[in-house]
């Protein structure tokens, strides 16, 4: 990897204890707005209407229309989160949220969901926010042109050009297109929890006492709502190393457990839940334009609804140590292309790494018997014709890079309390 240059220039802010990570609790949205649809069109023009009013063109947004079938491509959407004093949290965070050194909102949590076809693979990375990036121009919702960096955090994209500049940032660091972007704020992810009706967690080691967060949890399960399900989403000094790295994990932990609630009975079969928590999501996310549609949420809702646990992937994206700055992080370029090339190819992905600085396995959680190994089927002879053309196209299991962190949303685990 190349060390950067020096930085043509980059704006910083003091930070506070509320620029904390949120969550990837958005990544519901694409199952939760079908009900939607199903409920009559009056409802769905209603949903439509509310999403258009804030919503942010992409230079990537798809050319063809939605319909209420499979997404026939590969498709990647940004879920971003951001650290905005809206009304829900302002009283909660008192002094903090009239601090004039927060003004602006930050792109605290960036997750990019990427979806393969033919077979479908769901594989969820996640950015550190204090990961140094080359930011391009941008243009914000007021008119204000940025005029770009060549490195900065890269927290600070949403206040120098909205929704649309994270996503140009994404894409340019990873390569990725990507066609469908939305934004949740800290009060919007108290209304999403609550609509849900909470998640079940696993505290592990020795606890969470984290006064930043305002908690202070026992080990055990425990089912978080509302500020619980926010302290526990942003809470860092808490679990592992106290790192914004060890909070990313417990966020994936976070996330797994929400992925498995919604493809639940407890919430597929209630058609009163569904209604509510489509409403719910509707009034509290700022979509691209071209997720602006119920029909097309719930086509990419309907795509995914089948992916194996086994092949949803949470990735936190590779790192290396800042050389300018030790309290921040640089791209890892080289293991991000092996990630990347991967879903290129869409490749079954083995996690070498750990499953996070802040989670640890779930001592609750069953184990599998031990099972035979398969018998091996001996490869194709060339030169037999009856052989099948493709007997070898599929592409092989992938080892991620050992610094690519991650659990899958079949893996059980804990936050790595640290007491």
């Amino acid at each position: 990897m190349h060390a950067s240059p020096a930085p043509k220039h980059a704006r910083r802010r003091p930070e506070s204890g509320l620029r904390r990570g949120l969550t990837l609790l958005a990544i519901a949205v694409a199952v939760i707005v079908v009900a939607g649809v199903a409920v009559g069109g009056f409802y769905a023009w209603s949903l439509t209407s509310r999403l258009q009013e804030a919503s942010v063109p992409l230079k990537d947004a798809p050319a063809e229309p939605p319909a209420l079938s499979e997404y026939n491509e590969p498709f990647a959407v940004l879920v971003v989160g951001t650290d905005e004093c809206d009304d829900v949290v302002a009283a909660a965070f008192g002094p903090r949220c009239t601090d004039p050194e927060n003004d602006g909102a930050r792109n605290d949590v960036n997750m990019l969901l990427y979806v393969s076809a033919n077979p479908r693979r769901a594989t969820v990375v996640s950015f550190p926010r204090d990961l140094q990036v080359a930011i391009p121009e941008c243009t914000n919702d007021d008119g204000a042109v940025f005029g770009g960096t060549d490195r900065a955090s890269i927290n600070t994209a949403f206040e120098d050009g909205g929704l649309s500049c994270v996503a140009d940032t994404i894409s340019n660091l990873t390569g990725q297109s990507i066609p469908f972007a939305a934004k949740v704020s800290f009060g919007n992810v108290v209304n999403i929890t609550d609509a849900i009706g909470g998640i079940e967690v696993c505290i592990g080691g020795e606890g969470i006492d984290d006064p930043d967060a305002g908690i202070q949890w026992e080990a055990g399960p425990r089912t978080v709502k509302g500020f619980d399900a926010l302290a526990f989403l942003r809470t860092r000094k808490g679990i592992g190393d106290g790192s914004d790295l060890a909070r990313i994990g417990n966020q994936q932990q976070y996330m797994s457990r929400l992925v498995n609630k919604l493809r639940s009975d407890e919430v597929l079969s209630n058609p009163g839940t569904l209604i509510g928590l489509a409403n719910t999501a509707v009034n509290n996310i700022q979509p691209s334009e071209s997720l602006a549609d119920p029909v097309r949420i719930a086509q990419l809702a309907y795509t995914l609804k089948d992916v194996p646990f086994s092949d949803i992937t949470f990735v936190q994206y590779p790192v290396v140590d800042d050389p300018y700055d030790s309290n921040r992080v640089a791209p890892d370029e080289a293991s991000a292309q092996v990630l990347f090339e991967a879903l290129a190819a869409n490749a079954p992905l083995t996690i070498t790494g750990e499953a996070g600085r802040g989670v640890v396995a779930d001592p609750s959680a069953p184990t599998e018997e031990p099972t035979a190994p398969a018998e091996e089927t001996p490869a194709p002879d060339a030169t037999d014709a009856t052989a099948s053309p493709d007997a070898s196209a599929a592409p092989g299991v992938v080892d991620l890079p050992q610094n690519i962190n991650g659990t899958k949303a079949d893996q059980a685990t804990c936050s790595a309390g640290n007491g």
